[in-house]
């Protein structure tokens, strides 16, 4: 039964057989990376191999049908070789970076309307030329450019050209244990440079009107548009009018991150984060709609124009992520196959779409929100009819409920290791949370699309406001009380890519053992569940034996835990504890990534007083503003200095009265006096770390 299940699929869906070589290519290409020359090299000759076993007869072709299928897939293993060469800008002759040096002026343009944040404007630029000694350069390539709020002046807008005089800064990652690999996501979206402008760092030269797209232009427009309404017959409360904004079109810089948490908690944040659920309500609302128009109601093309239009529209109106371009492409197929009378396997449209897009754009590959929408599909498509048949109800809307459990159940099957991955949590009230929350969140949805389409009729947009709004309410009140449950979210889960794998496989073996009754399969589901414990007591034993101090990279702040096996002690500036957006960001995955307890109880091996501390026999010292410098009776040794928060002392000085192998100059420092104190560390041969520029510290006591 299995083998034929699992041939009927692959027999029926040779997309699939086209997409796992592609995704092998891209993986291959972006951790070992070739060179072009070989690349076109591969694609030529395995194109040339392919197209040789077509003229063949039928009966050698047959006969070479392995190597011909192994020739198709090194062929589709070098397109993705290729495409991802071809998105990466470095490899363009004209990328900025090849041509940039420090000092130079950049011309460049505003690619989209700027983000407010608490101190600064953020947005992206694309450059257009660089300025070096005179010479203007044709350069392209994207940076993020972040105004001072306190001295920014002109109202910028999307398409306005200014030329920037400020040196570019490589975007790093904060070197964090467990921290989001900002940099290589960065380079996904080919961001590979930041810059910090005041207000004589930069100069308009041109107004946006003269550079901007029409179409993206009027794509803006319409987001502001469809915000402006909002915003204006909304009026509950900011938390329901964020939700509103972020449900409708994707718009998510006003929302609350407690809130956002809380929808994060109870497994609903896909209803915040437009994805396949939005599309699929606005696909069926397009079918009714169009067919209730008298003329096109007796079109079937003219539908099927208007429905891929609006649906793609929608899609570039709510930014174009991965699980909505993924969607669309998916609706776009069913509704062009109904067109035509013809329906392909689904597992064939996945794969489809999946290939797609990876050539469009290669780098969705590492994108959570592209896995977890073919995650939670694939677990619907291949789980939902086996689950819902597990019980018979008859009562109409009892089955309805349980067919939406089922639903709900499926798509976290397959998506929940990779959350816990990412996330390091798992939803135990998604069920519940799903059940109240989805419907519900279609009911605004809705509601908003009529708000926004009758918003011309005062009275109507007036009541669909306070209606809307009302409705927003209850979802928050509902999500929020199902959050403040203390069983209703399991957090601070370790993982890592090896114990996903098992996982996955784990799930995978079990879920067809159960709907298969195989014996092979519940032997491998026993064994990768014995390894799968394994590599968890060796985790936790490991975790168990660390003696760690880490001086995390946190921009102006002082952050340091000492690390005793699952319990850690932290020094440093009280708001990080007080502030859970710092707190989570910076500090919480490391130490989940740790297996640390969240306590400051008293640690062994561990004695302070005033700068000096004494954990598992190495000395260290931090050295802040308040440090008061005395002369010893005798210079003393330490293993570790730590200079935090602008001390007025220079390193001369303290190696009069200090020995010490190894400096650290943690975030909370000006950059001007990192530099400085670099200077004389290179100048005495001295080992220093930077943690602006080199990351975190991790300092292990258990080495010598």
């Amino acid at each position: 039964m299995v083998r034929y299940y699992g041939m009927a699929v692959w027999k029926q869906s040779p997309f699939i057989r086209l997409l796992l070589p592609l995704i092998l290519g891209i993986i291959i290409q972006w951790y070992l990376p070739l060179k072009f020359f070989a690349i076109v090299f591969s694609f030529f000759s395995f194109g040339f191999a392919y197209f040789l076993f077509s003229v063949l007869p039928i009966s050698i072709r047959f006969k070479l049908r392995v190597f011909h299928g192994l020739v198709l897939n090194l062929l589709m293993l070098t397109i993705g070789l290729l495409v991802t060469w071809q998105n990466d800008i470095r490899n363009s002759g004209s990328w900025y970076g090849d041509k940039y040096q420090k000092g130079d002026y950049l011309v460049v343009t505003i690619d989209e309307p700027l983000i407010e944040k608490a101190k600064t404007f953020k947005t992206t630029a694309s450059i257009e030329a660089i300025i070096q000694n005179k010479e203007i350069k044709i350069s392209k390539g994207k940076i993020l450019l972040y105004f001072s709020k306190d001295s920014f002046k002109e109202n910028l807008q999307y398409g306005d050209k200014i030329i920037v005089h400020k040196n570019l800064q490589p975007i790093k990652n904060s070197g964090n244990p467990g921290a989001f690999n900002y940099q290589r996501y960065s380079s996904f979206q080919q961001l590979h440079h930041t810059v910090y402008l005041k207000n004589k760092d930069w100069q308009r030269i041109s107004n946006g009107s003269k550079n901007v797209q029409w179409f993206t232009q009027f794509i803006y427009n319409a987001r502001a548009g469809v915000l402006d309404i909002l915003r204006k017959n909304i009026d509950e409360g900011k938390d329901e009018l964020s939700i509103a904004q972020a449900l409708l079109i994707g718009y998510t810089n006003d929302l609350d991150k407690d809130l956002v948490q809380a929808y994060s908690n109870t497994g609903v944040v896909h209803i915040i984060a437009i994805s396949g659920m939005h599309l699929g309500l606005i696909y069926v609302m397009l079918i009714w709609f169009f067919a209730k128009i008298p003329f096109i109601n007796k079109s079937k093309k003219g539908q099927l124009v208007l429905i891929l239009s609006s649906l793609w529209l929608f899609a570039i109106l709510t930014g174009a992520s991965p699980s909505v371009l993924r969607a669309a492409v998916m609706f776009s197929s069913i509704a062009i196959g109904k067109n035509f009378s013809r329906q392909s396997s689904i597992y064939n449209s996945l794969a489809a779409s999946a290939f797609v897009l990876l050539c469009f754009n290669p780098y969705y590959l590492w994108d959570v929100g592209f896995q977890l929408s073919y995650l939670a599909v694939l677990g619907i498509v291949m789980f939902q009819k086996p689950i819902s048949n597990l019980l018979y109800i008859r009562h109409k809307w009892l089955r309805k409920i349980w067919d939406l459990m089922a639903v709900s159940t499926a798509a976290q099957l397959l998506a929940f290791p990779v959350c816990i991955y990412y996330f390091h949590q798992f939803p135990n009230m998604f069920l519940i949370s799903n059940l109240l929350a989805v419907p519900l969140a279609a009911i605004i949805l809705y509601a908003e699309i009529a708000l926004v389409g009758l918003s011309w009729i005062p009275i109507v947009a007036i009541a669909l406001g306070k209606i809307t709004g009302w409705l927003l309410w209850l979802l928050n009140s509902i999500i929020l009380w199902i959050n403040d449950l203390s069983f209703s979210v399991w957090d601070k889960i370790p993982a890592s890519v090896s114990s996903t794998f098992l996982l996955y496989m784990l799930v995978i073996a079990s879920l067809f053992w159960l709907m298969n009754k195989n014996k092979k399969l519940f032997t491998l589901s026993m064994a990768t569940l014995l390894l799968f414990a394994i590599q968890l007591a060796y985790g936790r034993w490991e975790s168990h034996q660390q003696k760690k101090i880490i001086v995390y990279n946190v921009p102006q702040y002082q952050a340091i835990d000492f690390v005793q096996g699952n319990d850690f002690l932290f020094v440093g500036d009280s708001v990080l504890l007080k502030d859970g957006m710092l707190q989570n960001f910076h500090l919480k995955p490391g130490r989940i990534a740790m297996q640390l307890n969240n306590s400051n109880k008293p640690i062994l091996n561990y004695f302070s007083k005033g700068n000096f501390y004494l954990f598992n026999n190495k000395r260290i010292l931090i050295i802040n503003q308040q440090f008061k410098l005395k002369e010893p009776l005798e210079k003393m040794n330490f293993d570790l200095i730590i200079l935090s928060k602008n001390p007025t002392i220079s390193l001369t000085t303290l190696l009069k009265y200090f020995n010490c192998p190894q400096f650290v100059f943690d975030a909370s420092n000006s950059a001007w006096k990192i530099e400085k104190w670099q200077k004389e560390c290179d100048a005495m041969n001295l080992r220093f770390h930077s943690i602006p520029t080199q990351g975190a510290f991790i300092y292990n006591t258990q080495l010598k």
